[in-house]
């Protein structure tokens, strides 16, 4: 019963990153990273096809392997959660309490991201040529 949980968690995610591909405000690689740890409890083929997927496996490799995010991740990641900021800010009622933790929260997340290491260019684990830097 729960192999099967995981497995349903596993294809849930891996088919809501593939969505996010096309929809710009939805993450992607955060959704493979969840899969590949829900496979990795339920299914190791299905964990390892997500490791050496050709778009999107050396991202999640970096990142279970040695903690790294890419330069462009880190550009995307923070920018994405400025802009995400900047949207509510603008359009939300929650007043400066709600504003102020889901700015500290989000500062949190952006410091977080900037502070993991990246992959050097050119090397063996750079993920910048063949996934885009997801």
């Amino acid at each position: 019963m729960q192999r099967i949980l995981y497995l349903g968690m596993g294809w849930t995610c891996v088919a809501l990153g593939f969505v996010g591909v096309w929809v710009p405000l939805l993450p992607t690689t955060i959704f493979l990273i969840i899969a590949a740890w829900a496979f990795a409890r339920s299914s190791p083929e299905l964990r390892q096809w997500l490791l050496t997927h050709p778009r999107f496996g050396r991202s999640l490799s970096n990142w279970y392997d040695h903690g790294m995010i890419s330069p462009r991740a880190k550009a995307s990641a923070v920018t994405l959660m400025a802009v995400s900021y900047t949207i509510l800010w603008l359009t939300s009622e929650i007043g400066m309490i709600g504003l102020a933790a889901v700015g500290l929260t989000l500062g949190a997340c952006a410091a977080f991201v900037l502070t993991r290491p990246q992959p050097e260019p050119g090397s063996a684990v750079s993920g910048e040529d063949a996934d885009g830097g997801l």
